[in-house]
């Protein structure tokens, strides 16, 4: 069932941890928001939620009249995460729990109206996934993967359950792609095309390759995404060309 108002929704996925999921997802989001889009974000992580951090919230969500939750705002983004939700411990939840979480934070929220909603979600493939995909319709998902075959033999993982969910691929966002020196504008590839082999055998585009910079990390600790902070860096021109 469609949420109310939501035209559509994009997971943001990798099997693998680490790779730069929710990065990919909270500058995409600010990125579509800067281009004019009504956008909202959805933590998908229950057990380790990212976005209250990089999206710099930290308030727990109002409630409305009908008992929906109000998303926060900011960077003009919509925004809901467990983190806003729970207490700073751990969340040790089965199964069953995660899946009810994840449907309240999508139904149970005053989303709409929205352009776009953006899903990030936790390595693996697992509750959260089939939860998704079980309680809204998903118009498609961004894969993410850093350049390692390491990371890329898990991402296929994740794309191939996509695809036995009848979810369709967008295209793959190779993170940490390679580094260009700030001194001579050298571009250094971390990896010999070993990215084509891959996106050859899931049948998708590589959307984006974006760069290793040394203002990612320090931004996303900050909670100032690196596309609004530095719109000229390589990253977020490499966010402008895959919004384009």
């Amino acid at each position: 069932m469609a949420l109310p108002g939501v035209q559509h929704i994009v997971v943001v996925s990798s099997g693998k941890g680490g790779v730069g999921k929710t990065t990919t997802a909270v500058n995409l989001a600010v990125t579509l928001a800067k281009h004019g889009k009504t956008v909202g974000l959805l933590d998908g992580d229950i057990f380790g939620p990212s976005v209250p951090r990089m999206m710099n919230i930290s308030e727990a969500p109002l409630v409305d009249e009908r008992n929906m939750m109000v998303p926060l705002l900011n960077f003009g983004v919509k925004c809901l995460s467990m983190g806003l939700l729970v207490e700073s411990g751990p969340v040790v939840w089965r199964g069953p729990l995660v899946m009810s979480a994840i449907q309240r934070l999508l139904k149970g929220a005053a989303w709409g109206p929205l352009d776009i909603l953006v899903v990030d979600t936790p390595p693996g493939t697992g509750d959260v996934h089939l939860s998704l995909s079980q309680n809204v319709p998903i118009d498609g998902v961004v894969l993410v993967s850093s350049p390692q075959a390491a990371a890329l033999d898990i991402t296929k993982k994740g794309a191939e359950m996509y695809r036995t969910l009848n979810v369709p691929l967008i295209g793959l966002v190779e993170n940490m792609s390679h580094v260009v020196c700030d001194k001579c504008d050298n571009r250094i590839e971390l990896a010999d095309n070993l990215i084509e082999k891959y996106v050859q055998e899931l049948s998708v585009e590589v959307l984006a390759r974006i760069p290793i910079e040394k203002d990612v990390m320090q931004c996303c600790d900050a909670g100032t995404p690196v596309c609004l902070k530095f719109p000229d860096s390589l990253f977020a021109k490499s966010y402008r060309l895959s919004n384009e």
